[in-house]
């Protein structure tokens, strides 16, 4: 048994973990019941880590495969670790909207890690709101018809031209997307491989419409379920400081990057893992046993 100490942070989802050097070769039991925290939780954070990219590499790879973004390019040496930048001329940040990482993906990224370098010296906290509570917040009739559709999910919007993301190629090498991305389906109600909980899985930034309707039946629904989906009882805030670092599930959990530090510097690196099933069987069993 390890000397993990977790505590919540939030009745929807999060946990604060501490105890562990996440630098370091880690055991397979300590992996395991880091994992476990995760599915329970949503999303969970550490503090005080001083993590190279190597070093956050590493770490993610204990958890899957990591992915390589098709819009934003990598560090030169490290292309898993994206470094997320906001400079003092900047007005624009990146994720500074309600989302779920990669789910324009055919096959979507599991979760995501953000480790935090420099950052502003007031400001630029992270909400993280839970679709597993938004879901189980619904009558049982919307529920209902909710499991029988599906959504189409896009880069195309939030990386053209106009887009949020695209703009922030000033600080980052972020490509447009125009012309060159697909539109791949996925269940509005996802089933998490792990737990069995049902969760939403619509967002703002990538979801384009209901499969089998046209864009405008879609927006009234659509909209009510963004409206809901990030209703403040379903929601934790994280403030970071220099090392600290979030892990979350991108299959159940929306983030949202605040930009409120005008004039400031944040700099974060980011690693997104991707499914290994394999690896998820045998950590869990590995978990329940310690």
């Amino acid at each position: 048994m390890s000397n993990l100490h977790i505590r919540r942070t939030a009745g929807a989802l999060g946990a604060e973990i501490s105890g562990v050097d996440l630098s370091q070769n880690l055991e397979d039991v300590t992996v395991a019941e880091i994992r476990a925290a995760f599915v329970e939780h949503q999303v969970i954070f550490f503090r005080d880590q001083t993590l190279t990219p190597d070093q956050q590499l590493a770490f993610g790879r204990r958890f899957g495969p990591l992915n390589i973004h098709p819009y934003v390019a990598g560090m030169a040496d490290h292309p898993e670790v994206m470094e997320v930048i906001k400079e003092p001329a900047d007005r624009v940040n990146f994720g500074g909207g309600w989302h779920s990482d990669m789910s324009f993906l055919e096959h979507p990224s599991i979760a995501s890690i953000l480790y935090a370098v420099q950052l502003p010296d007031y400001g630029g906290d992270t909400l993280f709101a839970s679709q597993a509570a938004a879901y189980e917040a619904l009558t049982p009739g919307l529920r209902a018809t909710l499991e029988t559709l599906n959504a189409v999910h896009s880069a195309g919007r939030e990386y053209s031209s106009s887009g949020h993301s695209a703009q922030k190629r000033s600080s980052m090498n972020v490509a447009e997307a125009e012309g060159a991305t697909g539109e791949f389906i996925h269940p509005v109600v996802l089933t998490h491989p792990e737990t069995g909980r049902k969760a939403l899985y619509v967002n703002p930034a990538f979801t384009m419409k209901i499969e089998g309707w046209s864009t405008r039946e879609s927006k009234p629904l659509l909209d009510f379920l963004f409206e809901h989906c990030r209703s403040e009882r379903f929601t934790t805030r994280f403030v970071w400081a220099p090392g600290s670092v979030a892990f979350w599930d991108n299959r159940s959990v929306w983030h949202y990057a605040l930009n409120d530090y005008p004039g400031q510097r944040r700099h974060m690196r980011r690693v997104t893992v991707d499914a290994d099933p394999e690896r998820y069987v045998g950590a869990m069993r590995l978990a329940r046993a310690s």
